[in-house]
């Protein structure tokens, strides 16, 4: 696609005319995951915006965001748009967890929140918690945040080197309730890997434990996970300050798996550029699965705060790496749909944006306002 430099004061004047002016995380200093919980309960309901003096609009988001590392990224986006947007009032509001937002959006507690594809994926589908607790709708797609990547990491010494050896063994695929978790057991639970998973023997204890247990010998491989080139989440660095691991080849299989798996993407990372608490795990590359997170927007959401949104975080993006570099690293525009999927409609604001930008994919469904 042909790629250009957005000019956004000239071509913000149309906008300008229809706008009458224009999981529960864990560690604050890492990035634990963001756990399935939710439900239903909490009270508010979304602000889209409404009329301000002189018959200007008030451009505003209501963004529903878990605590921890999704918070960090939320709170360094509500910073950026302070700073490069005199428009746009966005409030962060605290969410339990990613399927707790999607929850709560269907209720139109908040128009807009940070979730996975993971979990609308499952809305979808009426699977997991959304097979006894359905919602009526998923919000929309806006562009992606930041991806949680997961590989596996074995204690030296039990004689695992690759996926098909951790049947039989004691795994740790993250506590229970968290969305890495989930997205792992999907992985691994559907064809060609189920024969290995059904063999796992899946321990189920808080992160807080897990450290302990490895170097107990209870445990002998765990997922590792974080967000590449940035860090890892505050278990899984203890681990390797605490025992000698080292990297599990994944099979043929598994990478099979991860790649078909709608839920999840995948990605290779070099391991020179994301270590373990520089620790040598015996390998050069890392293939992941990765828990894709987005910023999604209901449809009542004002089509010209979710566009000045995109905006911000784009032609800013500079500002949300320097308050957390947790954050995609965008270069283009075409960058920030790289999470979008066919089934899953992309905002209204969110599409002008990209096609104001020469980098609207056609193949993708525009979602529709309320």
């Amino acid at each position: 696609m042909k790629r250009r430099k957005f000019l956004y004061g000239t071509a913000a004047a149309g906008i300008a005319g229809l706008a009458g002016c224009m999981g529960g995380d864990g560690d604050g200093g890492g990035t634990t995951d963001d756990g399935g919980n939710g439900g239903n309960g909490g009270d508010g309901t979304a602000d889209d915006g409404g009329n301000g003096d002189g018959g200007e609009q008030n451009l505003s988001l209501r963004v529903g965001t878990s605590a921890g590392g999704t918070q960090d990224v939320g709170l360094a986006v509500e910073r950026a748009v302070s700073q490069a947007s005199d428009i746009l009032d966005y409030s962060t509001i605290e969410s339990p967890g990613y399927i707790g937002t999607i929850y709560r959006m269907a209720q139109n507690q908040f128009n807009a929140g940070i979730t996975d594809n993971n979990s609308l994926n499952k809305a979808l589908d009426g699977r997991g918690r959304f097979a006894e607790q359905p919602v009526d709708r998923i919000p929309q797609y806006g562009f992606g945040a930041f991806p949680y990547s997961i590989y596996v990491v074995a204690r030296d010494g039990t004689g695992i080197e690759t996926f098909d050896d951790l049947a039989g063994a004691n795994v740790y695929p993250a506590e229970p309730g968290y969305s890495t978790r989930a997205t792992t057991l999907d992985v691994w639970s559907q064809d060609p890997t189920a024969d290995v998973y059904e063999e796992m023997t899946i321990e189920n204890m808080g992160v807080g434990d897990a450290p302990g247990a490895m170097e107990e010998g209870t445990i002998d491989a765990s997922i590792a996970y974080g967000t590449p080139g940035v860090r890892y989440t505050g278990f899984v660095q203890e681990m390797a300050s605490r025992v000698d691991l080292h990297y599990v080849e994944p099979t043929d299989a598994l990478i099979e798996s991860a790649e078909s798996y709608s839920g999840a993407g995948t990605t290779r990372t070099d391991y020179e550029d994301w270590q373990i608490a520089g620790t040598d795990i015996g390998t050069d590359e890392v293939f992941t699965w990765d828990l894709q997170v987005n910023y999604t927007f209901n449809p009542e959401a004002n089509p010209d705060a979710v566009y000045e949104l995109c905006r911000v975080v784009h032609e800013h993006n500079d500002l949300v790496n320097e308050g957390e570099a947790q954050f995609n690293d965008y270069d283009s525009a075409e960058e920030m749909l790289a999470y979008a999927q066919e089934r899953i409609p992309v905002h209204p604001g969110a599409v002008q944006y990209y096609k104001d930008n020469d980098a609207w994919d056609d193949s993708l469904e525009e979602g529709e306002t309320a």
